[in-house]
């Protein structure tokens, strides 16, 4: 194939640029540029022809018009060689481009900030970028197309060494580019579809449903194409025999400064405990310990170091290799506690630097300092449910306070039992269902997590207390989901709670008050459920 003579470059992200530019230049290769593009190769002291002088149309519309013209696509869709294409490029003066390199406004990173406006959105809706590229990529058997700055590295080495690159080469970065911009497309699509309130539009084909939508479903994005690069290799998923990796932004969430490379399981583990510690980013100090995701222990107190051993005392046989948060910068008191047990990882918004040197002697110890919390990142939960099918939900984000329970028994709850209530009602959302936790106004005093039945998370909460050694007299029984039957509270009142927080909403809710208040027991719904599964 000929060698490459022509190159448009037209880039938002100008990372790796000039030395790539550079490498085109010394091969001479004519480089046409735009705006902020052109000007950087200037600075750099390569030759370069602005678009307008090269279309001999200027920019215009605040350059919202700058790439769309015949001299441009004319030069990156004519089929090289096919005598009428050659004609028709001849009589109208198009020259060939041979290498386009492009990447697009940053749309998704914009409408992504909490205060984005509709202006804003719509401004970073690139046009001409997302036409070059597809142009590009259908005549991808005559034009290199370039969107990623990883890329460069290869194009220029096999320009250097073929003057061309290889069709082969060229294959891949045309199906990369058309994933791209649908999936650029896709997001533009979900957010205005939302903003708009507007029903996306059902794919073709797809199984129709009568039944109704729930509040977030007219978000969903119709098409659901998930582009992101891979972070880092991972040495295996769950087990040794599975292979994994980590992709997306999960650098601009989490920064570790110490330990062994994390795990498929520490990824999850971590972000489950991020994800609590959200719950209480703005109380007193707190800690959780985790493990498989599930809390073992959570506490609250004046100081780390208090929350820290209620939280321990929950359960002192699970935090053994477990993932322990905190919502405030770890100092050096609770560290030289949590040092004298084996931990996985710790989690935190920052950490003292006596704390940090302390830690740094456990050289496997993973230490991840929260730079945002990762709640904030997305709307959305994703699940793969088998091959090329997955679910897609509105993350569970919401929040009950004191004003939303409903008390429903003879007994009202007292303040201090309102305050455990409130506690333990952050900490049962994020066990695993079906859940039960029994809790103070500070901290956890037992723990049930994924059993099959009600009853028997009940049991395994309260089996838990009288290990550790902790009374339930006077405690709140926390569940994620109503109470089918009375025997799960009736466990819960003979084991010593004097309160209970639940959603209701269950067919026998008349037979689970009646049981509470024969007992005496304070019990309030929430009218929101917290499944987890």
């Amino acid at each position: 194939m000929a060698k490459i003579q022509r190159a448009l470059l037209s880039v938002y992200d100008k990372t790796g640029l000039i030395p790539f530019a550079q490498t085109l230049v010394a091969a001479t290769v004519e480089l046409i540029s735009t705006g902020g593009t052109a000007r950087a190769l200037r600075e750099a002291g390569l030759p370069v022809i602005e678009l307008g002088d090269y279309t001999g149309f200027p920019e215009m519309l605040d350059g919202r018009v700058k790439t769309l013209h015949p001299k441009v696509h004319g030069g990156l869709l004519f089929l090289r060689g096919k005598p009428a294409h050659e004609a028709a490029v001849k009589k109208h003066g198009i020259r060939p481009i041979d290498l386009v390199v492009v990447n697009l406004y940053p749309f998704e990173q914009t409408v992504a900030r909490p205060q984005v406006t509709l202006e804003e959105a719509i401004e970073n809706i690139d046009i001409g970028g997302p036409s070059m590229l597809r142009s590009a990529a259908k005549n991808h058997q005559h034009v290199t197309v370039v969107m990623d700055p990883n890329d460069y590295d290869e194009v220029a080495a096999q320009i250097k060494t073929k003057g061309n690159t290889t069709l082969e080469f060229r294959r891949k970065l045309a199906a990369r580019v058309f994933a791209h911009t649908s999936a650029y497309d896709a997001a533009i699509a979900s957010h205005l579809v939302k903003v708009f309130g507007a029903r996306a539009p059902a794919p073709v084909n797809a199984v129709q449903s009568s039944l109704p939508l729930g509040k977030a479903a007219t978000a969903l994005p119709p098409v659901l194409i998930l582009e992101t690069p891979q972070a880092q290799p991972l040495r295996y998923g769950e087990n040794p025999h599975q292979g994994a990796a980590l992709y997306g932004r999960f650098a601009d969430y989490f920064r570790q400064l110490n330990g062994k490379e994390l795990s498929y399981n520490n990824i999850l583990d971590l972000t489950a405990a991020a994800n609590l510690m959200a719950e209480f980013a703005d109380d007193a100090p707190t800690l959780a310990i985790l493990k498989h995701t599930n809390p073992c222990g959570v506490g609250q107190g004046k100081n780390l170091r208090e929350a820290w051993n209620k939280a321990f005392a929950t359960d002192k046989q699970a935090p053994f290799g477990g993932i322990i948060a905190v919502n405030q910068p770890l100092d050096l008191p609770c560290a030289a506690a949590i040092a004298e047990i084996f931990s996985e990882v710790i989690v935190a918004p920052d950490f003292q630097a006596d704390a940090l040197e302390l830690l740094q002697k456990k050289k496997n110890l993973r230490l991840l300092k929260v730079l945002k919390s990762p709640l904030t990142a997305a709307s959305w939960d994703i699940r793969s449910v088998g091959a090329d099918s997955f679910l897609m939900q509105e993350r569970d984000l919401k929040r009950v306070t004191v004003s939303d329970l409903k008390a429903v028994t003879k007994r009202k709850p007292t303040q201090a039992e309102l305050q455990a209530m409130r506690f333990g009602w952050r900490v049962v959302k994020h066990v695993k269902s079906n859940a039960i936790v029994y809790a103070g106004k500070d901290r956890t005093l037992g723990i049930g997590a994924g059993q099959m039945s009600r009853v028997d998370a009940s049991r395994i909460a309260i089996w838990k207390a009288k290990e550790a050694g902790l009374s339930l007299k006077g405690s709140v029984v926390c569940s994620d989901a109503f109470f089918p039957f009375p025997d799960g509270l009736v466990a819960a009142a003979r084991a010593g709670a004097r309160a209970a927080i639940q959603p209701g909403g269950s067919v026998r809710d008349a037979e689970v008050i009646a049981a509470a208040n024969g007992r005496k027991l304070a019990m309030v719904f929430t009218g929101v459920r917290h499944f987890r599964h």
